[in-house]
């Protein structure tokens, strides 16, 4: 198994992993607002048998370029379109949770030639409103680390169910840590991108093959969302797992499988 490791690329540096046989189809992994690529080890293991699994930490995020915001998603897309012409990557299978879903619907809008699939989970085709995102956005540069900390003490109640909170504290304090340790300028910038990118009348295009994971007690993208994306771009494929916004970590048997069946 490869170690994370920084790619060069035409948007900035990235930390990326890679994993899996080369020459087999490139499956990306897109982490959430407030995480790390270290998000997606479950599937990574699981799916680095028959693809060459690519993670990366999105930009403001881990050890990724951050760059001052404020950020946009043609930005966050075409950072994705610039590691895979770093690593000569034609074409590749996307799969993105929350705010990375968001970027795998603007890369099915703008960047179909590139896209086997794309695979939206907990998200939506516009994330919450303008307002709150912005007021978010400038209160973490006020307050720099302290903020930060503040929004991961407040994390487990939106990312996980009671629960699994109760019952794997482990995999809780790990995400507190991971937005914890998060640049306040680079979570503010995808705060502002998130404030202003609205998908809903674009999706309708989209015609590479889309399978949308909702998670059955996500108050932060709901089923509702889901299926609204379901019923804007023809021939999706909604799965809803049992968990709360970041279901990758809390269902991640339930995860995997409809993803598996999905790319076969």
């Amino acid at each position: 198994m490869s170690a994370p490791q920084q790619l060069a690329t035409a948007a900035g540096t990235f930390r990326i992993q890679l994993q899996g046989p080369e020459g087999a189809p490139v499956l990306v992994f897109s982490n959430s607002l407030g995480t790390t690529l270290e998000m997606w080890e479950a599937q990574a293991q699981a799916f680095s048998r028959d693809f060459r699994v690519l993670r990366y930490d999105t930009r403001g995020h881990g050890a990724s370029v951050c760059s001052p915001g404020p950020y946009s998603f043609d930005q966050l897309g075409g950072d994705v379109l610039a590691i895979l012409d770093a690593l000569h990557i034609d074409k590749a299978h996307f799969c993105g949770i929350s705010m990375g879903g968001l970027t795998g619907l603007w890369l099915g809008v703008n960047a179909a030639a590139r896209m086997l699939s794309i695979t939206v989970a907990n998200s939506a085709a516009k994330i919450g409103a303008e307002g709150p995102w912005l007021e978010r956005a400038a209160s973490v540069r006020a307050q720099g680390a302290a903020g930060m900390q503040a929004l991961a003490d407040s994390s487990p109640s939106r990312w996980f169910t009671e629960g699994f909170a109760k019952a794997q504290p482990g995999v809780v304090q790990t995400a507190q840590a991971w937005i914890a340790g998060i640049a306040p300028e680079g979570y503010a910038g995808c705060c502002e991108a998130l404030a202003k990118e609205d998908l809903r009348a674009a999706i309708t295009s989209i015609a590479t093959p889309t399978l949308l994971v909702a998670g059955a007690h996500d108050p932060v993208t709901t089923v509702a969302d889901a299926q609204a994306m379901q019923a804007a771009i023809a021939g999706s494929a909604l799965a809803t797992v049992p968990a709360s916004h970041l279901s990758n970590l809390e269902a991640p048997e339930a995860f995997n499988e409809a993803l598996k069946g999905f790319l076969k």
